[in-house]
């Protein structure tokens, strides 16, 4: 059973870009908590623990404040125009028994024999999204690829899920799938391939303008 990962949180007593650009000079990130048929806080927290905890494929926290806690959900994470710095969290309120639906990244591992033939692998679903409880949340679903042929390919309904957990992605939605490469297709790859590539980072919300985010802070 997993545990909410604790992490410091200091409540905002104002919001609007001012405060929002303030708390983030700080190192912290503007969030808000909802949920529960309570009403909207306001809180931050710091910046690189937050992200350190989100690159672990956390998902559930203990939101620690003024000698009270809160058990929350990350249900999105929005960064600037860019991509790159966070500027905005949304937290939901969860009880430890209560079950969620959750996008659970899909990581595929091995190397199909297709491709050793010449085949090409392609990952056509990055995530699925499954209903489990808030503490059986999966850090990230492992797909084994070793088998697939040209021409085959892997649906959801055949990505082995935790115990108890429900798949909310359409069954037959490919994740993956090997191709034969061909001259036309190999020619193209190239000329898409960008001069530097730097790894997805798991977890990574939406993209969001700043300044329409802050409004909402």
């Amino acid at each position: 059973m997993s545990k909410a990962s604790p992490i410091k949180a200091r409540i905002r007593e104002k919001s609007g870009t001012k405060s929002a650009k303030r708390e983030r000079k700080d190192g912290y990130i503007p969030a808000v908590v909802y949920g529960h048929n309570q009403e909207n806080l306001m809180v931050s927290v710091p910046a690189s623990e937050f992200e350190s905890l989100l690159k672990h494929g956390v998902h559930l926290l203990e939101l620690q404040m003024n000698g009270k806690s809160e058990t929350v959900l990350i249900k999105d994470v929005q960064y600037d125009h860019l991509g790159t710095n966070l500027i905005h969290i949304d937290f939901s309120r969860v009880n430890l028994n209560e079950r969620v639906p959750i996008n659970v990244p899909v990581v595929l591992r091995g190397t199909p024999a297709g491709v050793q033939a010449g085949g090409m692998l392609q990952q056509l679903q990055m995530e699925l999204e499954v209903e489990c409880l808030v503490t059986d949340i999966p850090e990230q679903l492992k797909v084994n690829v070793n088998s697939l042929e040209i021409g085959q390919s892997i649906h959801a309904k055949d990505v082995e899920l935790p115990e108890g957990a429900v798949l909310i992605t359409d069954p037959d939605v490919v994740i993956a799938q090997v191709t034969e490469l061909t001259e036309e297709a190999e020619e193209q790859a190239e000329e898409e391939l960008p001069e530097s590539a730097e790894p997805e980072v798991i977890g990574k919300g939406k993209e969001a303008e700043e300044d329409q985010q802050e409004e909402q802070s």
